[in-house]
């Protein structure tokens, strides 16, 4: 008897702690506002607000550091009452998370009005989401990325695909609804594999013409239908660089807003040192080739304003540390000095 009671209190215990963990707390009323929408709605009155225009994000500079204010829904009202129609705006937001407090956050893009207004009356800018990342800290680039994600998306299925008739957003944007056909669209987002190749002693980068000048990265490429993650990673090293894996593990997943959003499966690849000359599919790269350990630790530390050389040339540099690719480099090299 005593046996069933310790097993009974520690699984009422263990119920109790879920239930009053924040994060269970927070998920659960953020499902909430995605699924009622007077909650929502109500939710929109006091929550904040993250600003883009046309997919640009607000940014302040303070001192040296640059800062993604939150805006209140009162100081959200200040600035659109200095145009027309300010009400409808608020609708057009959409839920992007809340704080441990239950406070909710909202994203809103205003491309539709006057940039220099805003900008000049919250002394700020609208900047590149790219550019963003490079000196936004950590913390603030996740919603980033998923705020325009989900602008981007609520911008390109104002249409059903069956019907052709005006698709509509509920408050908190998770999902969009054609009354005509009663269809329900939800975001999606596309698998791609991202794999730092390695042969040991060497790690491979790549560049494509549209990166900035002297950036390399690792080697990605969507998922194909029916593949799992192994059969596209192995694919994809073959296609482009003409290379085949021996053994693989995975790393880590995030999502990433670029091309448009996409879950980023993070693997390391290995190659056998004995068959590692790089066959590029030009059609894809601009260029690919090993990097050894001293190389890609002076990468690291390299910015892309100070990688141009006095004959015009530039020295290797790596993507941020909010991308994925910078953790699968660094992971490389904590293997390469374990």
């Amino acid at each position: 008897m005593a046996v069933v009671y310790q097993a009974l209190h520690r699984r009422v215990s263990s119920l109790i702690c879920r239930l009053h963990s924040t994060y269970v707390r927070k998920m659960r009323y953020l499902n909430q506002l995605k699924e009622d929408d007077s909650l929502c709605r109500q939710a929109q009155t006091s929550g904040t607000f993250y600003l883009f225009h046309n997919l640009s994000p607000f940014l302040q500079k303070v001192g040296k550091k640059y800062l993604v204010p939150q805006l209140s829904a009162a100081e959200m009202k200040g600035i659109l009452e200095k145009f027309q129609e300010a009400e409808q705006w608020i609708e057009k937001s959409v839920l992007i998370g809340c704080s441990d407090e239950h406070r909710p956050c909202f994203a809103l893009d205003l491309g539709a009005l006057d940039k220099s207004v805003i900008e000049s009356e919250l002394q700020g800018s609208f900047t590149d989401l790219r550019k963003a990342l490079f000196v936004l800290d950590g913390k603030d680039s996740p919603l980033l990325a998923l705020a325009q994600s989900l602008l981007r998306w609520h911008d390109s299925h104002q249409y059903c695909s069956k019907t052709g008739q005006p698709t509509q957003k509920n408050p908190a944007g998770s999902k969009r609804v054609c009354h005509a056909s009663g269809v329900t669209y939800y975001p999606q987002m596309s698998p791609v594999v991202i794999t730092l190749v390695s042969n040991r002693s060497q790690c491979l980068l790549v560049r494509q013409p549209s990166f900035p000048p002297g950036m390399f990265t690792a080697l990605s490429g969507f998922c194909d239908l029916g593949e799992n993650v192994e059969e596209a990673v192995r694919r994809e090293v073959a296609e482009e660089v003409g290379l085949e894996v021996e053994s693989l593990h995975y790393s880590a997943s995030q999502h990433w807003p670029f091309p448009s959003s996409s879950l980023m499966i993070a693997c390391h690849a290995l190659v056998g040192a004995q068959r590692a000359e790089i066959s590029m599919d030009t059609t894809e790269l601009e260029e690919a080739r090993w990097f050894g350990m001293e190389e890609i630790v002076e990468g690291l530390k390299r910015q892309p304003s100070s990688s141009k050389q006095d004959d015009g040339s530039f020295l290797p540099w790596f993507p941020p540390k909010q991308a994925i690719a910078h953790q699968l480099i660094q992971e490389w090299v904590q293997q390469q000095t374990a």
